[in-house]
C-alpha cells in the first residue's frame, strides 16, 4: 500500500518542521488555507514523556507501534520500561532525534508496507495523528490492518466536537512549506463515528486538557499470525501533529 502521495511529500520536505525539531522548539503551526493557524506543541514533543503520556502508555498492550512518533518521546518511554515499540514517521529530524533517545524508529508512511503487519497488540495515533492524511476512515482501515485482530488503538482526539477535513501547509514565523497536504482535526466523537462497524470503543478520558479515545479492532484476518512481542521490530533512522486547539492568524 503506498502513501498518499501530496502528504508524504509534504511533510518530508516541511523544512520548518524539521527545522522546529533539530532546534526543540517552536513556533510552528499548521496553516490552514483561509490563514487560520494550529499550533504545534514542539517543545513538548521534544521533552521526555510527561504523566499524561505515562498514563497513555500504562495502557498499551505488548508491542506498540508508535505512528507520527515525531521526535520518539513515546518510543523512548516505552523502550525504558523494556517493552517492544517502533515509532514511524516521514521526517528524517524526527526519526534522527527518536533513535538519539534510545527508541527504535524507520522512516516510513503509515500507507507504506510495514514491520509486523497484522500483529501488533497496539497501534498509538497520539498529538492529533487521527488527522494523518487527511481521510480518517482509510486511516482507521489501514491501522486495522497493522493490528492483529482484537488489537488496540489508543488515538489522542481534538478537544473541541470537530470533525475537519482540510488542506494545510507547515509553517513557522519565517517560512511555509510549498506543498498543502490534507489533514483532519476529529473529537472523540467524530472518531467513534468513523470507527463504527469495524471497532468497538474501548474507552474515553481526558487528562491534561487532552482527550483521548481507546478503540479494539474487531476485524480478523485469516492470514494474520499469532502476536509477537518482540519480533516485529526492525533497527532503523527516521511526523507529527498536536490536537491542540487552533487560534486565529495574527
Amino acid at each position: 500500500m503506498s502513501a498518499p502521495p501530496a502528504t508524504a511529500l509534504a511533510w518530508a520536505a516541511a523544512d520548518p518542521y524539521d527545522a522546529a525539531l533539530r532546534a526543540g522548539r517552536g513556533p510552528l503551526f499548521l496553516r490552514r488555507t483561509d490563514g487560520w493557524l494550529l499550533p504545534l506543541e514542539v517543545e513538548r514533543w521534544c521533552a521526555r514523556a510527561d504523566p499524561v503520556d505515562r498514563d497513555v502508555l500504562d495502557r498499551c498492550e505488548g508491542a506498540v507501534l508508535d505512528v507520527g512518533c515525531g521526535p520518539g518521546r513515546l518510543v523512548a518511554e516505552l523502550a525504558v520500561r523494556g517493552r517492544a515499540a517502533l515509532g514511524i514517521d516521514v521526517s528524517e529530524a524526527a526519526v534522527e532525534h527518536t533513535v538519539r533517545l534510545g527508541g527504535q524508529a524507520l522512516r516510513r508512511s503509515v500507507f507504506e508496507q510495514l514491520p509486523g503487519e497484522g500483529r501488533w497488540d497496539t497501534v498509538l495515533l497520539m498529538d492529533g495523528n487521527i488527522g494523518i492524511g487527511g481521510d480518517p476512515s482509510a486511516l482507521l482501515e489501514r491501522v486495522a490492518g497493522l493490528l492483529r485482530p482484537g488489537g488496540l488503538l489508543i488515538a489522542e482526539t481534538a478537544p473541541a466536537d470537530v470533525d475537519e477535513r482540510v488542506r494545510v501547509h507547515i509553517t513557522d514565523a519565517h517560512a511555509t512549506s510549498g506543498v498543502p497536504f490534507p489533514w483532519a482535526r476529529l473529537g472523540t466523537r467524530a472518531l467513534l463515528r468513523y470507527a463504527r462497524g469495524r471497532w468497538e470503543p474501548g474507552g474515553q478520558w481526558t487528562a491534561g486538557g487532552r482527550r483521548f479515545a481507546a478503540l479494539r479492532s474487531r476485524s480478523a484476518s485469516s492470514s494474520a499470525e499469532p502476536a509477537k512481542r518482540t519480533a516485529v521490530i526492525s533497527s532503523q533512522r527516521v511526523r507529527n501533529t498536536s490536537g491542540g486547539r487552533p487560534v486565529p492568524d495574527r
